[in-house]
């Protein structure tokens, strides 16, 4: 881990039940090219496998593996930490629950996955490649809540992030904006979830092709030229994710 790297979100995994159709959906909307590679032990499930990175140019941000059991489709984020065994003490310490423990992937880094104490999964990890964070194919990631409610105090202690005032953006000990929270009413009956940002040439141009290849908008009320915190998508295999313009 570089300094710059901490408190950073350096990584995304999508789970999906159909990893062709899910390459095909985000090739078309944030122009990725992909790279298979072997894994000899592959981390969700064991056994020799394939994994894809999802890539702009060189930059590698984000990886699809099939949903593994006991998890659900959906995206995974991963913060640097400068030790993942102690950051999952610190976050069981703070009402967070285990997911998964500490595990290597091997040329990756090492890995843990967490719930925040309002549920919402995501992973920790400390990274041994020379990947830089993904600032081209991702924006700061989005927190949606039933009621915008958000665990301040969890990810301070966690990450030593700074909560803007309002509790609508969130900084790294870097200075960098890491994160947002989602500012319109979320639906009821939907889960808190982090969400990637994935960056596009034009938000509404990238939306309309979402829909037109089975995404849903989840936030109807907003204009499809608004920010990505207030423009939330469902893809063809339910996993949330928003638009920024690149």
């Amino acid at each position: 881990m570089t300094q710059s790297k901490a408190g950073q979100i350096v990584w995304h995994d999508l789970f999906t039940s159909d990893r062709k159709r899910s390459m095909d959906f985000y090739q078309h909307i944030a122009d990725w090219t992909y790279q298979v590679e072997r894994a000899k032990d592959f981390a969700w499930g064991g056994g020799e496998k394939d994994f894809v990175l999802a890539l702009i140019g060189d930059e590698a941000g984000a990886g699809f593996a099939e949903t593994p059991p006991d998890y659900e489709n959906g995206w995974i984020a991963y913060v640097e930490v400068p030790g993942v065994d102690a950051a999952v003490k610190r976050a069981d310490a703070l009402g967070g629950k285990i997911v998964r423990k500490p595990f290597e992937v091997p040329g990756v880094g090492r890995n843990a996955l967490v719930r925040d104490p309002l549920g919402v999964l995501f992973g920790l990890s400390l990274s041994q490649h020379s990947f830089p964070v993904p600032h081209r194919q991702f924006g700061p990631d989005v927190y949606v809540s039933n009621g915008g409610q958000f665990p301040e105090a969890f990810y301070a202690e966690l990450f030593e992030w700074q909560v803007s005032p309002g509790c609508v953006s969130f900084t790294g000990p870097s200075g960098d904006v890491v994160a947002v929270r989602y500012a319109s009413a979320w639906p009821t009956s939907s889960n808190p979830a982090w969400v990637p940002s994935i960056k596009v040439a034009s938000v509404s141009d990238a939306c309309g092709l979402a829909e037109a290849n089975g995404a849903r908008l989840m936030s109807p009320e907003a204009e499809k030229t608004a920010r990505a915190h207030g423009l939330v998508l469902c893809d063809p295999d339910g996993a949330l994710f928003a638009l920024e313009g690149g």
